[in-house]
């Protein structure tokens, strides 16, 4: 039983039900619709949030309780996700398949963070988008939850280099407050990247 399974198997939810702040004011903006992927998306709350907007949601994670909390708060919330036990080292990223792509606090070592970067950017259908808030590495100090490993934590570059083709419509790094349940709770240090893949050449 890996890490994260364990820790999803609990009757509340860990990271809360209400979706993450970053996402909600960023969705706002950009009225998007069809199909939406949220990776490494653990208990499903910024997944069904999508789904309220009116998206077709697919949610990954390899944690097989959340998938099972995700279902059941999408339940809840009288809408309908569709989840898939996936493994980011082993996942086969199709071109163009995604209107929406995002990863909340979806954090790995720097290797695999790359190749799903690269992974995410294949993906997006031309003129879609990622949406993403993570910890930076200046995040460890701080007490509010995430990794403790400077490996696991992205770099504004990885954003800025990676995307660097696509239209940027938000990039920031610093301070922020969150209270997301009981792991992610006070003030912390994230980076947000929001980017829209470039309409296809005529």
């Amino acid at each position: 039983m890996n890490h994260w399974n364990k820790r999803f198997q609990t009757e509340n939810y860990v990271y809360g039900k209400e979706p993450n702040v970053f996402l909600t004011e960023l969705q706002k903006e950009i009225y998007i619709s069809g199909d939406a992927l949220a990776i490494a998306e653990g208990e499903g709350r910024n997944a069904v949030y999508l789904a309220e907007q009116g998206m077709k949601v697919t949610a990954w994670d390899y944690a097989e309780s959340g998938l099972v909390k995700t279902n059941k708060l999408a339940e809840e919330r009288g809408v309908t996700v569709t989840t898939e036990l996936v493994d980011l080292n082993h996942v086969s990223w199709r071109e163009s398949k995604w209107n929406e792509i995002i990863c909340v606090f979806g954090h790995f070592p720097t290797e695999l963070r790359q190749r799903t970067l690269q992974g995410v950017k294949k993906a997006v259908k031309p003129g879609g988008y990622f949406l993403t808030e993570v910890y930076s590495p200046y995040q460890i100090p701080y007490k509010s939850g995430g990794p403790k490993e400077q490996d696991f934590l992205y770099k504004p570059e990885e954003f800025l280099e990676t995307f660097a083709d696509w239209r940027i419509i938000h990039f920031f790094m610093g301070e922020v407050a969150r209270h997301e349940g009981e792991l992610h709770n006070g003030l912390a240090h994230v980076i947000q990247f929001a980017g829209k893949k470039p309409e296809e050449q005529q």
